[in-house]
């Protein structure tokens, strides 16, 4: 049998049978006129050492196995030698998990607390060097797709918040039907992204999906300025637990709570808009403005979310409440 052959029967390159011949796992036999004759034994052995191979052993450590198929063995792994290379290459598969596992976690907590500095160093208004170096954590992709209006909020001015209690992530219960005196802006939002957290796929093409924490942070900047302008509370509202909002409250420095429907209650009772991302359902960005127990005013779609704020800002100031 020729080499290609052998390469063939085997899937692997001449390459690699010359290179398992250098090391002695295969001995071809030698015709009259030199040339190398390869037999079916050959082709087993090529063909067990590429298998081998792909399970993370070696191929200088194959050997064991390829004699134990050389002593006449059914298969490979019927000798002890053999065992004893399985529990080898599973030790060094061990300590290869367990460095990685560890370079994992100091890469992850690397990445927890730049991810923490820069936001805090943004929220704090750091020097001018400082914001521009942490800017990406807040600015948009350019040509986000826009999303349109399809009418899936023109059913909520005038309506009134049924009753309906969330938990938020100062550790309240907050009931939306009854938030006192004034305004309440509560804007929803799908998902905000965390550094360690993969966002669904295709996001950045789902018109109206990017933009979350780049929203809470123009609500972060604003926030006194809506509190002047007749805002009581701001809330943000979103699907995810309490537990994943407070990483973001802590990392942004909110200073104003989240709000958790993981339930989607507030959909069910109100018909706010939602839609699906990776099989994953999720609220379309909206906002509230609620007062006296009823929603005064509705913003929807939202787009850009990072001027989000200064646009209910805006609208504050031209539509100042009057004592009801």
């Amino acid at each position: 049998m020729r080499i290609s052959e052998v390469a063939r029967r085997a899937g692997v390159t001449t390459k690699t049978v010359r290179y398992y011949e250098s090391v002695g796992l295969i001995v071809p036999a030698r015709l009259a006129n030199g040339y190398r004759d390869y037999s079916e034994r050959d082709a087993r052995m090529v063909r067990e050492a590429r298998e081998l191979n792909r399970l993370g052993i070696p191929v200088e450590r194959t050997r064991p196995f390829l004699e134990c198929l050389a002593d006449g063995r059914d298969h490979a792994d019927d000798c002890p030698s053999s065992l004893a290379g399985y529990r080898e290459a599973i030790d060094d598969l061990t300590r290869r998990i367990e460095e990685l596992t560890a370079r994992r976690s100091v890469l992850a907590r690397h990445l927890h607390q730049a991810a923490h500095r820069n936001s805090r160093a943004h929220a704090e208004g750091a020097e001018e060097d400082t914001v521009s170096h942490v800017s990406h954590l807040t600015d948009l992709p350019p040509n986000l797709p826009a999303p349109e209006d399809d009418g899936s909020a023109a059913h909520l001015p005038g309506r009134t918040v049924p009753p309906i209690e969330l938990p938020d992530t100062a550790g309240s219960i907050v009931p939306l039907h009854d938030l006192g005196e004034g305004r309440s802006i509560v804007y929803v939002y799908p998902l905000t992204g965390r550094p360690d957290t993969d966002l669904p796929e295709g996001w950045n093409t789902i018109p109206g999906a990017r933009g979350c924490t780049s929203e809470a942070c123009d609500f972060r900047d604003h926030h006194d300025d809506l509190k002047a302008a007749g805002a009581a509370h701001v809330f943000g509202l979103s699907s995810q637990d309490t537990a994943y909002q407070q990483e973001v409250v802590d990392r942004l420095r909110l200073p104003f709570p989240m709000l958790s429907d993981t339930g989607f209650r507030l959909s069910a009772l109100l018909g706010l808009p939602t839609f699906r991302a990776d099989g994953v359902p999720l609220y379309k960005r909206i906002t509230l403005v609620i007062r006296d127990g009823g929603i005064e005013h509705v913003f929807y779609p939202v787009f850009p979310p990072n001027t989000h704020a200064q646009a209910v800002l805006e609208w504050l100031r031209a539509n100042p409440a009057h004592p009801s």
